[in-house]
């Protein structure tokens, strides 16, 4: 990056991807006492290590992991809802015969979208203080949700290793009467429950009733 006249922050937001494989493929088996609890590199085997994942250690309510799917989630919306703004913005130097792509000569300083349009276009669409009016803050904004996100879910499935688990509120709403009253975490708790059944299916007894 630096022969390239960048910044040398590249590193860091790569840092993410590096800890989140870090922590699948080898702080969790370290925590759990086999290689053979870390993250297979197959399809099937990606999709078999979540569902095991989420019935031994409750991964999904866990606050960690909750952060990762934000990060992740809202660097999607950020970064759609930033493209098409630019492109809604662009400024046209060249003839309408040309490309407007022509306008843009690589490493040029000054910007070839008007801000000024998509800041305020934008502070109507939501309200004014949610737009960014600093380019710079606006990228780095960018860059750093998604980064941060990642580096949460590692830190959480480096907590799970160790068995450090999501949070449990199974069964913990009862009526007057002291009956349960159901609700999403107990259904997850079930789910859970019928998952490391037919993972380890000799380890566990099925109810005959």
């Amino acid at each position: 990056s630096y022969r390239l006249g960048m910044r040398p922050w590249i590193c860091i937001a790569y840092s993410a991807p590096v800890a989140a494989a870090f922590a699948v493929f080898l702080v969790y088996p370290f925590g759990q006492g086999s290689f053979s609890d870390a993250m297979p590199l197959g399809i099937s085997g990606t999709f078999n290590y979540m569902l095991v994942f989420q019935a031994e250690h409750n991964i999904l309510m866990h606050p960690f992991h909750m952060l990762g799917v934000a990060g992740v989630f809202g660097g999607s919306l950020f970064s759609a809802m930033h493209g098409s703004l630019v492109t809604s913005s662009l400024v046209r130097e060249t003839t309408e015969t040309e490309s407007q792509n022509y306008g843009y000569k690589f490493g040029q300083e000054e910007e070839t979208y008007n801000i000024v349009a998509a800041h305020g276009y934008f502070g109507r669409l939501i309200f004014q203080y949610a737009s960014f009016n600093n380019s710079r803050s606006l990228h780095f904004f960018l860059a750093a949700w998604p980064v941060v996100g990642i580096w949460f879910t590692a830190l959480g499935v480096s907590t799970m290793a160790f068995n450090l688990n999501g949070f449990n509120f199974n069964q913990s709403i009862l009526d007057g009467q002291g009956r349960v009253l159901n609700t999403w975490a107990d259904v997850l708790n079930r789910a859970g429950l019928g998952m490391e059944v037919m993972h380890e299916r000799n380890a566990h007894n099925f109810p005959l009733e």
